[in-house]
């Protein structure tokens, strides 16, 4: 019989899988930077708990294009500065991601709140231009042109926070406790330069950053970088608590917050 390829694999398929992966190369990826200060009030708002804000009411806007060989991806996100238990970090809101192999396996593995969508980095010369839209929107634009070379950083180990969950089946929550996930990612960067240009946010409903003003512009950079990334449970979190936030994650929250209909059948 002709191997069915929905069938099991062998053990040593697996373990062939894993030793592939453990031993990826450096992927690095061009991409512009935006970081500003926005309101404290909002900050707090978008955060759910533990998770506290920082000092600073600092938003940061990620923009990538990584030229992986067969598959060019794009790579985005905007998050908001936060702590928790003594570790600085970011709480993204909004990942898109071009390729679907992106996003299922960060939403899936880390939690990640990753969406489909558009992200482009254009530069012609000094000036730079890179979006991040869905639904026909470009929710964030940074544009300007590079000024001067910097001196690339050491590296560095920075950590995200995620919340991993699933929706109850029945519509009544969570399956399970929430957990919060640390993702540290060891980050090298090759070169890097500095943008005076400006951030413009749109009014999007399904992706509100518009809701967090660029009150001071802090930087904008554009550089090359590659990093790793390894994410550890730290702590099982109030469903409860983290319910009034689930319309963070998806565009049509009212799927998970309703039963479905008696003898409704599940599907694509």
């Amino acid at each position: 019989m002709a191997r069915v390829r929905y069938g099991a694999r062998t053990e040593a398929e697996i373990a062939a899988s894993r030793e592939k992966s453990s031993k990826l190369p450096d992927i690095w990826s061009t991409g512009v930077v935006a970081v500003w200060e926005t309101d404290p009030d909002v900050v707090a708002a978008v955060l759910p708990p533990p998770l506290k804000p920082a000092e600073r009411p600092l938003v940061r806007a990620n923009i990538s294009t990584v030229d992986l060989p067969g598959y060019p991806l794009g790579a985005g996100s905007v998050a908001v500065a936060a702590e928790h238990d003594g570790v600085s970090g970011w709480y993204p809101l909004v990942m898109p991601m071009t390729l679907e192999r992106a996003l299922t396996g960060g939403r899936e593995v880390f939690g990640e709140p990753k969406k489909l969508g558009e992200v482009t980095v254009e530069r012609d010369g000094l000036v730079v231009r890179a979006t991040l839209a869905r639904h026909g929107i470009a929710f964030v634009e940074v544009r300007g042109a590079v000024d001067r070379e910097l001196p690339p950083p050491e590296p560095a180990q920075k950590t995200d926070f995620y919340f991993k969950f699933l929706p109850a089946v029945d519509g009544s929550g969570f399956d399970g406790d929430p957990v919060l996930v640390h993702c540290t990612r060891n980050e090298k960067v090759r070169k890097l330069e500095h943008i005076t240009g400006d951030v413009v946010l749109r009014e999007s409903m399904f992706d509100p950053v518009a809701d967090l003003p660029v009150r001071r512009l802090v930087e904008i950079t554009i550089g090359e970088k590659t990093t790793d990334q390894q994410g550890r449970v730290v702590e099982r979190v109030s469903a409860q608590a983290l319910l009034p936030y689930l319309h963070q994650r998806y565009d049509d929250p009212q799927q998970a917050y309703d039963a479905p209909p008696a003898g409704s059948e599940g599907g694509a």
